[in-house]
């Protein structure tokens, strides 16, 4: 199936081209990896645990540089990690979101606008002034998505940040991209193995062996999957 955004010959916002990365000889994790989504998209990518789904997010933001082939990003990213304790270092909501503005040089009132508007996008502004230890798993996934917000991103990409959720907070954040995508002209590739996400998305990748072996339809996808 044919994205609606490729028929209209728009560049892609998250371009991987013949990608290979590899942990050592005997550690090939990626081998020949293409994909393309396009602006305003909200993909998914799945895959078995080892396919290279968290490898190739991590190539795409700058964490990791593939052996061969190229990676494009259109604009600014941001990551949000399966963990959130592992992505949230400040001691309150509010502290937390400023800290990824630290080298934009803004003025406090830019900044507390931008943490405020952050905050209202993702329906925590109640929350800013809360101790990160406080706050529910998804609560905290959402803060670190106000975050990227805060920074004006254009993509964000997450890598299954519903993993450690229970079902109701799974959906509640899941319904919360889709959303922000929709409304801030977001990009979103979303890593997960939840085949009920792909209800959400507008495309979904499979990868398997280090290289996406299947895309299109979510739906069909699913059925394919679940079969």
């Amino acid at each position: 199936m044919t994205s609606p955004a490729a028929e209209t010959n728009n560049a892609p916002a998250i371009e991987v081209d013949d990608v290979a990365f590899e942990w050592s000889p005997e550690a090939k994790v990626l081998q020949g990896c293409s994909l393309a989504v396009y602006p305003g998209e909200f993909c998914m990518l799945l895959g078995d645990n080892g396919s290279g789904k968290s490898t190739l997010l991590k190539l795409l933001t700058g964490l990791l540089t593939p052996q061969t082939g190229e990676i494009y990003i259109g604009g600014s990213s941001g990551y949000v990690f399966q963990n959130p304790d592992h992505q949230l270092v400040m001691p309150t909501v509010g502290a937390d979101v400023a800290f990824g503005l630290v080298n934009e040089r803004l003025s406090l009132a830019a900044v507390r606008s931008r943490v405020s508007e952050a905050l209202a996008a993702v329906n925590l502004a109640h929350l800013v002034r809360r101790p990160i230890y406080a706050l529910s798993g998804g609560q905290k996934q959402r803060v670190a998505i106000a975050g990227a917000i805060a920074r004006h991103c254009d993509v964000l990409l997450l890598d299954e940040p519903t993993a450690l959720l229970d079902p109701d907070s799974q959906i509640e954040l899941v319904t919360l991209v889709k959303m922000l995508v929709q409304s801030r002209n977001l990009t979103a590739l979303w890593v997960t193995h939840r085949l009920v996400e792909l209800d959400y998305c507008d495309r979904a990748f499979l990868l398997r062996d280090g290289r996406v072996i299947d895309q299109g339809d979510p739906q069909r996808m699913r059925t394919v999957l679940e079969e």
